[in-house]
């Protein structure tokens, strides 16, 4: 049966070939015991592992969620819609539980595009690939696209319901209301408020999520913490920059690939072409004398500094591809 937690006062995918992330080479320091986002799963017994997909509509929270959980920034995030375009598998490891949270695009059907279509496949591959599902809502509102995604989720795989951005509902009485609605969307197993940008609530959904997983050793290294590699991270990092600076419209016409990735001990030598559709977006990406760009490879430099704990040395230079996001093999080459 489902069941709220309380809001606080607080065949599955496969591993890749190239090397993944180790935590120790990120700088992110320790947490405070008493942030909650450090709090280990409450999991007694044996030991549990599995695959969690983090699914919700578009703005809704995911990546800022998985982020908080896996304690990296290893997800890009900013605040337009649909930042996030591949799927991308964060690595939680505990004493008694190890989580691969698989962070996906927001599902929406609102535009139709080839680009759209992978993403939307990404999202409905996941779900059927996981142990279990984390529904990722707004705790103040449900739409009618929460719906198309609660109604993608399997009957037969163990689903819990994350009520994000609970710290902005300034009437928590609303809480009871929401669960009700949402509940009769699907057989949740349960209800949890939580504001993934604060950490609140986390050991909840932790534990939640950890008496879902099935018995098993854990999939991955303890040191891993994603399976995507440092050149994918690179892309990431990069158009992050370009949906965080640009403005509405720029950001979709654009994509990142990584021509070359030399790495020499402590230091990374990366050169990334940032396609654009349209000669017009090619001007306002640059910007007057080349300082836009400047400004956002400066900052994505910054970022993979951070994750990747050494020297970095970033060249990128801006090309235009006609209709690149409408080509079937253009995506696919992109990894789409």
């Amino acid at each position: 049966m489902s069941k709220p937690v309380a809001p606080p006062s607080g065949g599955k995918p496969g591993k890749p070939a190239a090397p993944a992330i180790p935590a120790g080479k990120a700088s992110r320091g320790a947490r405070p015991a008493d942030d909650p986002r450090a709090q280990p799963a409450q999991a007694a017994g044996p030991h549990r592992a599995g695959f969690v997909a983090i699914v919700g509509r578009p703005s809704v929270g995911k990546s800022t969620l998985m982020n908080a959980l896996v304690g990296q920034r290893i997800s890009i995030t900013s605040r337009k819609p649909q930042t996030t375009r591949h799927r991308i598998v964060g690595i939680l490891t505990e004493p008694t539980v190890q989580f691969a949270f698989v962070d996906t695009p927001g599902f929406q059907t609102q535009h139709d595009s080839p680009l759209n279509t992978r993403m939307n496949r990404a999202v409905r591959d996941a779900l059927g690939q996981v142990d279990a599902v984390v529904w990722v809502v707004e705790a103040a509102r449900v739409t009618g696209q929460d719906r198309e995604v609660a109604a993608l989720i399997p009957s037969t795989t163990p689903a819990i319901v994350a009520l994000n951005k609970v710290d902005a509902l300034a009437d928590k009485s609303l809480l009871l209301p929401r669960i009700d609605e949402i509940s009769r969307l699907g057989a949740f197993r349960a209800f949890v408020p939580i504001s993934a940008e604060q950490g609140t609530g986390l050991p909840a959904l932790k534990a939640e999520m950890a008496a879902a997983l099935p018995e098993s050793p854990a999939l991955y290294g303890p040191d891993e913490i994603t399976d995507r590699d440092e050149r994918f991270l690179a892309a990431e990092f990069l158009r992050e920059q370009l949906f965080r600076r640009l403005g509405d419209e720029v950001p979709y016409a654009t994509t990142v690939e990584i021509e070359s990735f030399e790495a020499e001990g402590n230091a990374r030598r990366i050169g990334a072409v940032v396609w654009v559709d349209k000669p017009g977006q090619r001007a306002i990406l640059l910007g007057e004398g080349g300082a836009t760009m400047k400004l956002i490879a400066t900052a994505a430099r910054k970022s993979m500094i951070e994750l990747f704990g050494g020297r970095v040395h970033l060249d990128v230079w801006v090309r235009v591809k006609r209709g690149w996001a409408r080509n079937d093999a253009t995506l696919a080459r992109l990894g789409y």
